[in-house]
């Protein structure tokens, strides 16, 4: 089979492009590198073979002769969708929606694409994928709309299946430090403190991206009558956390570190979610790592390249930050394409 992965070169790409290459696939990447200038570590023993684009600008030709397509190449988080909402869509929704025509064009079946638990937004039910979505940014609402029109593409020749992944968390060398328990733990690691934006109230599920890696390969291997058109929220019930049970977990493996709540900030992304689907319907799935043994594996690693603050606070490792610093140095437009 071979396989064409978007966003190789990001958080969960550089990964997944690793554990693909690990089981033989003949796998290609497709990157527009806004995110090559920081490795954390050294965690990229083969090098794939990689087509340099942006998604908005992908053709016919780059999709010939695959079989698959795992689409990660969108804008990566809500305040990076939220700095202009209209590049947001052109990008997350409209992007993917004609390279996946393209893709049914030329013969391309399966199309996995990642979709976000992000999309249940707010909600006090526990939420599974026939629940109401309930959007609440640019970048969820795009998942939600490209759910909604790769589901009508699909038909005998054209197979979807939509990954809502719960907010990922763990080692990758192109690092985001952006994501809730990577934050908290280099937080804690470099000052000795979480200092937390919100009460800690909020609801969320977290899965280990090594579990999402998993996800893509059993999908990618499954009958294709078990994941034609499907939705499937990837993680693990015991997965769903409140945010201070994340810092308290935290502050017992770092005995030292002090826990700071705001408790004037409220986060309206509030909900928990219901993993029985994936886990008796994905065939060979099943989460194989928990929060707390995720938190010591970064610590280990923290411990492994002396994390410094400096390198924690980089730009390399925050989305937003990256963005707005190319922009800022005149090497992209105000539209996200390259300048030169």
């Amino acid at each position: 089979m071979k396989v064409l992965l978007t966003g190789i070169d990001g958080y969960i790409g550089s990964q997944l492009g690793q554990v693909l290459l690990e089981r033989n696939y003949d796998m290609v990447g497709m990157d527009t590198e806004f995110f090559t200038s920081g490795n954390l570590y050294d965690g990229i023993k083969k090098k794939p073979k990689v087509i340099y684009k942006d998604i908005r600008n992908i053709t016919e030709k780059d999709l010939q002769g695959f079989d698959a397509i795992i689409h990660l190449a969108e804008l990566s988080n809500d305040p990076l969708g939220q700095i202009n909402p209209e590049v947001t869509y052109d990008i997350n929704y409209h992007g993917t929606i004609k390279m996946a025509k393209k893709a049914k064009k030329v013969g391309i079946r399966k199309f996995i694409y990642f979709s976000s638990c992000s999309v249940y937004g707010a909600s006090d039910q526990i939420a599974s994928e026939i629940s109401p979505t309930n959007p609440l940014t640019p970048y969820a609402k795009s998942k939600v709309l490209n759910e909604k029109v790769l589901s009508r593409m699909a038909d005998d020749n054209f197979s979807p299946t939509f990954l809502r992944n719960a907010t990922a968390y763990g080692p990758s060398p192109r690092m985001r430090f952006d994501l809730a328990i990577n934050n908290l733990c280099g937080l804690a690691w470099t000052t000795g403190k979480i200092t937390m934006e919100s009460d800690g109230t909020p609801w969320r599920p977290f899965v280990h991206i090594l579990d999402i890696c998993e996800a893509a390969i059993c999908t990618l291997e499954a009958p294709i009558e078990n994941v034609h058109n499907e939705i499937f929220n990837v993680g693990d019930i015991h997965g769903n956390y409140q945010i201070r049970d994340i810092a308290q977990i935290i502050s017992r493996i770092m005995p030292t570190c002090e826990i700071t709540l705001n408790k004037n900030a409220v986060d309206k992304r509030n909900y928990k979610v219901d993993f029985t689907k994936i886990n008796s319907r994905l065939p060979g799935f099943s989460c194989k790592r928990t929060v707390k043994s995720g938190i010591k594996e970064l610590f280990d690693l923290f411990k492994k390249i002396d994390l410094q603050k400096d390198t924690f606070l980089s730009k390399d490792y925050t989305r937003l930050k990256q963005i707005e610093y190319l922009k800022k140095n005149n090497e992209i437009n105000d539209d996200l394409f390259w300048k030169s």
